[in-house]
């Protein structure tokens, strides 16, 4: 077999071996036993191309015999010449850009170009069609975005498309587009807005299975002689006034959160013996209350629940429960006329208006939390705690906290840190519009939050909290009811204005009853089973369906389910 080769200095390995047979001849063979070998044969050409070029040219023949040397040394002469395949990259880019650019100069100009002509000018002229589709664009969208395009809208995406095919109108296609958005964002702000107020009613409503279970537990004290037997015992009694004793108190209507509060304490803590429970509920719970504390009894601590109708209170303080009360109702009322006139869109304001109505706002024991030294007389020093909590460490060192002369210890939200705490200042609570607000607070002073709270009895005796929080009351009515938020908050920041240590933050996780927390919830369980107590505040309470699963799970390990009253009304686990 007759080979030809052509030597180049290696510079890098081989990369590839490409064979290409072709039926020609590399050189014009004018002979006729050219001619010949041409019609008895094929000659293959052999390319060993390097990443720098191409390294060697072999052709290969399959003749043999007389002519074989020749014809090698002819195409010698030919492939003798160097190919870089630098020209070869080249030459490929250039025509794959000169393929893209017409194939999107074809498909921009399909709407303003119906000639080969006009594909022609802007490939080989410029994109001056290009640049008059865009100006033309921008100004249609300009037009629209000026104009009203309330109706009219496309239906779908389809439609606008068959639109601009037929009509070919820049502007109608615009004025079309702004209207079908338009639409639709109506239709997702309408849809937040149902879905918001859903969940308010979810969350504020009674449950099923909690309203069986104070049926069963009020049917239990009416035919159980143990369900009606006194609390505390008579050999207990004396350490309900005992400040040697750590006292805790929980105002609420709620049994079943009661019970996991009470739980939650006495296991976690170092020395149960030492605590005691003041529990007070109103008329209509008490009964379930006292029965639940009665039947399951605690050996290691005290448990004290007590009625509202219980209490014998002068006429001066009685005068001044009714008048927060009526002030209460008074900015309800207030609220929820707005609400019904303004027709509010689905915003932040919308939200504030649905928490602001809830029960909770009107409920007397969450703000009778006012009047803790008058609910407890012979005590010096109490812990706070709300019915939708779950402590999960030791808090005796609470007692032992030293409040630098305050009324009360918090905690306050620092959530990123310093004086960092989004949507938990007082201008967030407080009216800062009025001059009277502005004039007396700081409206980017971090909030502190009730949950988990340290009282010291006597000191708030000294001072003028209450009388305070009535004056404010009073001066809210007379200026329209436009000096804070419904709540119990916001009024509470007012009394207790400089009155309040701080606590580390590391002691109360809370906002776990929100759902814009729930990834944040689950990418950070080590820290929430870290905290000594978390506070699910906010419409999805762990009790309800709506409560976050991710969260409930921390108060459902304190939650009795071999109780036969749970299992028959079927609490949720």
């Amino acid at each position: 077999m007759a080979k030809a080769s052509l030597q180049i200095p290696p510079t890098t390995t081989h990369l590839c071996n490409i064979i290409i047979s072709r039926d020609f001849d590399l050189l014009p063979i004018r002979s006729e036993e050219g001619r010949e070998r041409e019609a008895n044969g094929i000659q293959k050409m052999k390319f060993n191309v390097s990443a720098k070029e191409i390294k060697r040219v072999e052709t290969l023949s399959k003749y043999a015999g007389k002519g074989s040397a020749k014809t090698a040394a002819a195409a010698d002469a030919v492939v003798g010449r160097r190919i870089s395949h630098r020209t070869v990259l080249v030459l490929g880019v250039v025509l794959l850009l000169a393929f893209v650019r017409m194939s999107v100069l074809v498909l921009e100009s399909a709407a303003v170009c119906s000639t080969l002509d006009c594909v022609g000018s802007s490939f080989f002229g410029g994109g001056d069609a290009n640049l008059k589709l865009r100006e033309e664009l921008m100004r249609a969208l300009e037009e629209a975005n000026d104009g009203n395009a309330n109706g009219g809208g496309a239906e779908s995406f389809n439609e606008l498309a068959k639109m601009l095919v037929s009509e070919q109108d820049l502007k109608a296609f615009a004025f079309k587009t702004k209207a079908m958005l338009s639409r639709m964002e109506r239709e997702v702000q309408s849809a937040r807005k149902q879905e918001s107020v859903n969940w308010h009613l979810a969350s504020h409503g009674v449950p099923k299975s909690l309203h069986c279970f104070c049926l069963k537990l009020a049917e239990e004290y009416a035919v159980n002689a143990m369900a009606r037997s006194r609390l505390p015992p008579p050999e207990y009694v004396s350490r309900l006034v005992d400040p040697t004793f750590h006292h805790i108190v929980l105002l609420t209507d709620n049994v079943l959160a009661a019970s996991v509060v009470v739980t939650s304490t006495i296991e976690n803590s170092a020395n149960p013996e030492r605590l005691v429970f003041h529990v007070v509920t109103d008329k209509k719970t008490y009964t379930p209350m006292h029965t639940w504390f009665a039947v399951n009894s605690i050996n290691s601590a005290v448990v004290e629940v007590r009625g509202l109708h219980h209490y014998d209170w002068p006429k001066e303080l009685n005068a001044g429960v009714k008048e927060m009360l009526e002030t209460i109702h008074l900015i309800w009322k207030h609220y929820f006329n707005n609400y019904k006139e303004k027709d509010l869109d689905y915003n932040e304001e919308h939200n504030r208006y649905l928490e602001a109505l809830g029960p909770s706002s009107l409920c007397l024991l969450n703000h009778l939390r006012i009047y803790i030294p008058e609910l407890f007389p012979d005590l010096s020093k109490v812990v706070l705690l709300d019915d939708d909590v779950v402590v999960q460490h030791d808090i005796s060192s609470l007692w032992e906290l030293d409040l630098n002369g305050k009324v009360g210890g918090s905690v306050f939200k620092p959530w990123c840190g310093g004086n960092c705490c989004p949507g938990s200042k007082y201008v967030d609570f407080l009216n800062f519009s009025h001059p009277i607000i502005s004039s007396n607070f700081d409206g980017g002073k971090c909030a502190w939050v009730y949950g988990m709270n340290i009282f010291d009895l006597e000191a708030w005796r000294r001072s003028n909290i209450t009388e305070t929080y009535h004056q404010w009351l009073k001066l809210n009515v007379k200026s329209g009811l436009t000096f804070w938020n419904p709540g119990v908050l916001p009024p509470a920041l007012i009394a207790f204005e400089g009155q309040v240590h701080p606590i580390d933050s590391s002691w109360l996780v809370t906002d776990l009853g929100y759902r814009h927390r729930s990834d944040e919830i689950s990418n950070n369980i080590e820290k929430l089973e870290a905290a000594a107590v978390l506070h699910f505040n906010g419409p999805a309470k762990p009790w309800l369906e709506i409560g976050l699963p991710e969260a409930r799970s921390l108060w459902n390990r304190y939650v009795n389910f071999s109780d036969k009253f749970i299992r028959k009304c079927r609490i949720i686990e």
